[in-house]
């Protein structure tokens, strides 16, 4: 038994220093201060570390397919009413979304910002109560009325009972309304009255788009958009004016749902529109991102970079083009982020490296300045005897 206490001894990797041997200096207590001073800052600093949860960030291939693209917006136009402007969205598949009205709010800005009137769009056009004509005709008992279409029909004795819908029935055949003081509709229901009514009032218009996952853009513009000749066009007759303050500012615009540290390049960007004709387009790269928290929830969203341009165009040619322009593309890479925490023997090493390192490094530093005021003494000592 004693042989292999002796052989056990043998292995110690520490041997001990009579304590009779030992020097202590100034200096080495100077340095076991600082370094233990340093060894505890980096241990509090591994245990935050290790007690909040690290993001790990990876780059796939996106292979996901049906999808489809939410986009939130909320953009303030300070120069241009809310009866004027709309909103449409255009894919590469063909598909259209014109005048876009569903999930879209509009405010009405006076000259100061201050907020005039908030309604969803489409709502708040004047109805009439108790028609009197059927195209032409006095109504007969228990008949309701069936308002013209202008030549605008897609089928007969289609009816249009209002403004809006006689618009929407000469864009679906991709006319220009050149004179509403000719539609009976718009007449009654003022119109014009309410363009001059909110004349130098400015809109704020926010909401959400669903898309496909596809390479589109989507815009805001003055008129009524239509197709002429598979062109996309906007009529700004009806209103009578030639050129539109497009000024505007981005209160934010994302391509899906919030997570931590995401950047929306656009938000609060503002831009002031100095020539009468012209577009204003953001080209919008996509990344499609995936974000999962520590308890395993998986947002589905994108991040997006975009660059600024301006299309300026003499007065009477680009008319049909005026607005602010959003176009966007999809990277074929996924970016994912997953939460997550450092493993407890992870941390363990980690501060078995702060103090072994630590340690070491002082007792380097602590040799070289004794060994090196040690020689000096020796030395000057020399020199005293010579």
């Amino acid at each position: 038994m004693e042989g292999i206490m002796n052989k056990l001894r043998h292995l110690d990797a520490y041997p001990k220093v009579n304590e009779d041997f030992y020097s202590r200096t100034l200096s080495g207590g100077f340095i076991t201060l600082v370094s233990s001073v340093f060894m505890l800052l980096l241990f509090f600093s591994e245990i935050r570390l290790y007690l909040h949860p690290v993001v790990e960030t990876k780059l796939v291939v996106d292979t996901s397919r049906g999808e489809t693209l939410r986009i939130n917006f909320d953009v303030t136009f300070p120069a241009i009413a809310c009866s004027i402007l709309s909103l449409d969205a255009i894919d590469i598949s063909g598909e259209q979304h014109l005048d876009v009205k569903h999930d879209i709010v509009k405010k009405r800005l006076d000259v100061n910002g201050n907020v005039i009137e908030v309604r969803p769009d489409g709502v708040g056009s004047r109805k009439m109560e108790k028609p009197l004509q059927r195209q032409g005709g006095r109504l007969e008992h228990n008949e309701t009325y069936c308002g013209s279409c202008y030549g605008a029909e897609s089928i007969d004795g289609e009816c249009c009972n209002s403004c809006e819908e006689v618009r929407d029935a000469y864009r679906k055949i991709g006319w220009a309304m050149s004179d509403l003081d000719l539609i009976e509709q718009c007449k009654r229901e003022g119109f014009f009255q309410k363009i001059k009514d909110e004349e130098g009032e400015g809109c704020n218009i926010y909401g959400s788009l669903e898309v496909k996952k596809v390479a589109g853009n989507f815009h805001f513009a003055p008129g009524k958009s239509f197709d002429q000749s598979n062109i996309h066009v906007h009529d700004l007759q009806a209103f009578r004016k030639d050129r539109f303050n497009l000024s505007h500012t981005i209160n934010r615009l994302a391509f899906g749902d919030y997570f931590p540290g995401v950047v929306n390049p656009l938000d609060g960007v503002q831009w002031m529109q100095k020539q009468p004709i012209g577009m204003y387009q953001y080209f919008i790269k996509v990344v499609p991102t995936m974000y999962t928290d520590e308890n395993g929830h998986t947002i589905q969203t994108n991040q997006f970079s975009v660059t600024e341009h301006f299309k300026g165009a003499e007065r009477g040619l680009l008319d049909n083009l005026s607005g602010v322009f959003f176009i966007y593309d999809l990277s074929p890479i996924k970016v994912t982020f997953a939460e997550g925490h450092v493993s407890f023997l992870h941390f363990l090493t980690n501060v078995c490296a702060i103090v072994g390192g630590v340690f070491a490094v002082s007792g380097i530093i602590d040799s070289c300045i004794y060994h090196g005021q040690k020689a000096m003494k020796k030395k000057m000592e020399i020199g005293k005897f010579n």
